[in-house]
Formats: C-alpha cells, sequence, structure tokens
C-alpha cells in the first residue's frame, strides 16, 4: 500500500509540476519514466541481497530506498534534481517488490499461492486511493510538495517490520534451518575478468536509459535504447546460463508488453482528466478513487480465479474481458458516475489480474534463486512502464490523449493475452531446457519432517 501510495504521487501532482518547472507533456511524462530506470538494477541486487540474507532485510532496506528518494523529490528545484530522486525511488520500489513478492509467496500454503499474491498486490491500489484522497486536501491548499514530504511515512513502517515479521518459510527452511550454504545468484558475475565488463555493461545501460528518457538523449535515442537493451539481454543471458537464458529473455519480454498495456492509463490518467475533461482535483480524486478501489477488487478476484482456474487461464480469459471497457471509458465525457463504472470495470479486470504477476514469475524459479531471478526479471521487464507514459504523451501529439491510451491500451493487451495464454515463456524456455519445470512454487514446497514416508 505504501509502495503505491509513494509511487503515485508523481501522477497525481504533474501537471502542477510541469507548470512550475514549465516542461512539456512528453518531459512530464518522463518523471514517470524515471523510476523504471533503476528498477532493473534495484530489483537484481536487493533481490540477490533477499536471496543471501533473508526476505526480510531485503524489504527493509527497500523501503527505506523509497521513502526517502519521495521525501528527497519534494526539495526538488528543477527537472533534473526531481529525476534523479526519482532513480533513487525506482530502485526501493524494485526491491520491494521481489522481497515482498517471494515473502508472500513463501509464507502462504502451496495451494493458496495465487490468492496470497493477489491480496499483496491489492495493497498497491490502496495505496493509490490514499494517494488520491489526500491530493484533493493537501495539493491545493499546501501545494504538490507536501505530498512528497508525507510519503517519508513508510521509514516507520521498515521499523516496525525489522521488530515484528519472522522470516519468509519456505526460505527459512531450505537456507536457515537445514543449514546450506547461503546462495549469492550475482557473484558469478562481479568476479574476475568478467566483473569489470559487466561493472560496465551495469554503468552503460543505466547512463543509457537515463539520457533516453531525459532531454540529453535528444536525436540519440535509438542508439541508446538498443546499448540499453544489450546490455540487459547479456545479463539475462548470463543470470539465466545455458538452460535458462530463453526463459528469462521470454519472461522480461511478457514483463514488457504486460505495462505497456496498462502503464498509459495507470500514469496519464490523472492528466487526461484534468486536461481533457476540464475535472477538478476533487472530480479526479472521486476518479482516482473508482479505479484504484477497481484494481484492488481485482487484484482479490484474481487470487481466487488464479487458484480455481490455474494462474495463466484467468489471466488471458480476464483480460479478454477487459477489452469490453477501454474505448467506453474514454467515449465517456458528460457523468462522474458513468465514468467511475466503467473506470472500475476496466481496472478490476485489466490492471486487477496483474496481482497475480509475481506468482506466475516466481514459479519459473527455485528457492535458492528466486528473489533476484523475480526482482531482475520483473523490473527489467517494467520498463515497459517507462515507455508507456512517452508514447502515450508523444502519440497524444497527433491525436486526442483519451484516444492514444485506448489505442495503447487494446493493443498490447492482445499481445498479452497471447504470451500468457499461449505459455510462450515456458515453451521456449523448455526449447533449450526440456526439463523446466511446471511450477517450483509447488514442486519446491519443503515437506515437513513429521510427514510419514
Amino acid at each position: 500500500m505504501l509502495d503505491g501510495f509513494d509511487f503515485v504521487l508523481i501522477t497525481l501532482v504533474l501537471t502542477e509540476i510541469a507548470d512550475e518547472f514549465d516542461l512539456s507533456a512528453a518531459s512530464a511524462a518522463s518523471l514517470v519514466s524515471g523510476a523504471f530506470i533503476t528498477r532493473w538494477l534495484g530489483g537484481a541486487l536487493l533481490g540477490a541481497m533477499g536471496d543471501r540474507y533473508g526476505r526480510k532485510p531485503a524489504m527493509i532496506a527497500s523501503i527505506l530506498l523509497y521513502s526517502l528518494g519521495t521525501f528527497a523529490c519534494g526539495f526538488a528545484w528543477n527537472y533534473f534534481s526531481l529525476f534523479a530522486a526519482r532513480l533513487l525511488i525506482g530502485m526501493g520500489m524494485a526491491g520491494e517488490y521481489s522481497a515482498s513478492a517471494t515473502y508472500a509467496l513463501e509464507s502462504w500454503p502451496a495451494q493458496l499461492r495465487n490468492r496470497a499474491s493477489g491480496f499483496l498486490i491489492s495493497g498497491y491500489a490502496g495505496g493509490t486511493i490514499l494517494a488520491a484522497e489526500l491530493y484533493k486536501w493537501v495539493v491545493p491548499a499546501w501545494g504538490w510538495r507536501w505530498m512528497f514530504y508525507i510519503g517519508v511515512l513508510p521509514v516507520f513502517v521498515a521499523l516496525w517490520v525489522r521488530r515484528a515479521l519472522p522470516e519468509a518459510g519456505d526460505w527459512h527452511e531450505e537456507v536457515v534451518a537445514s543449514g546450506a550454504a547461503r546462495p549469492n545468484p550475482f557473484r558469478p558475475l562481479f568476479t574476475g575478468r568478467i566483473g569489470y565488463l559487466n561493472a560496465a555493461l551495469a554503468v552503460a545501460a543505466s547512463a543509457a536509459l537515463f539520457c533516453v528518457f531525459t532531454p540529453l538523449g535528444a536525436g540519440w535515442r535509438w542508439p541508446l535504447s538498443l546499448l540499453a537493451a544489450g546490455a540487459l539481454l547479456a545479463f539475462a543471458a548470463q543470470l539465466g546460463g545455458r538452460r535458462g537464458w530463453l526463459l528469462y529473455v521470454a519472461l522480461m519480454c511478457t514483463v514488457f508488453c504486460a505495462f505497456l498495456y496498462s502503464w498509459p492509463i495507470q500514469a496519464l490518467l490523472p492528466t487526461y482528466l484534468k486536461t481533457e475533461l476540464g475535472y477538478a482535483p476533487s472530480e479526479v480524486t472521486d476518479a482516482m478513487f473508482y479505479a484504484g478501489f477497481g484494481t484492488m477488487a481485482g487484484c482479490w478476484l484474481a487470487g481466487f480465479a488464479g487458484d480455481r482456474f490455474g494462474t495463466r487461464r484467468a489471466y488471458a480469459y480476464t483480460l479478454l474481458a477487459s477489452l469490453c471497457f477501454v474505448f467506453p471509458v474514454f467515449a465517456v465525457r458528460d457523468t462522474l458516475v458513468g465514468l467511475g463504472v466503467l473506470l472500475f470495470c476496466l481496472l478490476a479486470l485489466s490492471q486487477g489480474i496483474s496481482g497475480i504477476l509475481p506468482k506466475y514469475i516466481a514459479s519459473h524459479f527455485p528457492t535458492e534463486s528466486r528473489a533476484a531471478s523475480l526482482g531482475f526479471v520483473y523490473n527489467t521487464g517494467a520498463l515497459g512502464g517507462a515507455v508507456a507514459p512517452v508514447l502515450g504523451a508523444h502519440l497524444a501529439e497527433g491525436m486526442p490523449l483519451g484516444q492514444a491510451l485506448a489505442v495503447l491500451t487494446s493493443g498490447l493487451t492482445l499481445v498479452v493475452i497471447v504470451l500468457m495464454g499461449a505459455d510462450v515463456p515456458r515453451r521456449l524456455g523448455r526449447l533449450v531446457d526440456p526439463e523446466l519445470s511446471d511450477d517450483h512454487l509447488l514442486r519446491d514446497r519443503p515437506i515437513p519432517a513429521d510427514t510419514p514416508g
């Protein structure tokens, strides 16, 4: 919930920031993208921390990172200082996603893990609702900076987590209780001569992504994008190894497309409501409430549907149903209630189903490397969320913003339906690893010592 609260703040105050710093729509949208640039690195490193030292320490470190990054946004004096703070938020959010997802999945019974995933991710939507409610009270009275000052509060939650929560069940049983050597999945990447090359690749990828999503890369965006993609694919190939590299790449592409269909609306909906529909702050809050609660309810529904019908089947059919609501959402203009009902339905089906995305990804990886693998794959694919708002803003230069958002959402939703429904990542993975497991979260569940036989 606090993760969602901190991240959605930028989307709510994007127009106020653009006015103060005199930014174009595309430059303002790139501030949303900023948090995605460092996600691949934060997810990988903090995920590796979770595999070696436990899910709980990684979760604490992640919460501290994104809370302090949000607080720093309130002191930004120009575009680049705000963008830099967003980079810190991205690293923290990435680590928090991988740590909290593996923590929840490994602490729930195996047959209920879609529900664990759905309930967990529903908290993100709760955070967007909370942020929207505060927006209508805080920004008109005190200005946009106070929204970010409030974002430092999760620090106190990190202190509570450190004191109150036990370690995740699967990780504790397989690593601590068994006395097994604690894994360090990234050690091969940064030792010996290859370590220097990979360190250079990490710097090159980060620098290239920074330039791509800021004015510094003007005129060089395609070459820089290819450089960043090549570096990230090289990391995926090394992490996956000879038998797993294709699975890593396929999962990254699937997550990338999932962000491309979902993030145009998540990032630019408040801007659409304020600019094209002329909504006041209180009306934006009401519309965001419908959207946020729809996503939350959808995550709950996704958890039950995933456990009942299977993760992939629930994902594909729910996304297919969501297509019925995409264009109607952007056709409604005269009734807030009508728009709210349609937003609720659309977000429940299209965004809510992402509640079981952690379960889907984590099922491909064993316990000893799950946090790092999930963190890298998910957060590298999450670069689709960096591309989405900028792409939506550029498309809106030639058509209404609502139409641009509808086209992006519907087109990429169809792509994800095919990838998920046909189990494309696992099928590709088996081309190089015929023994690839159907579901590690079921196969790797430790058997209690007192179980007969």
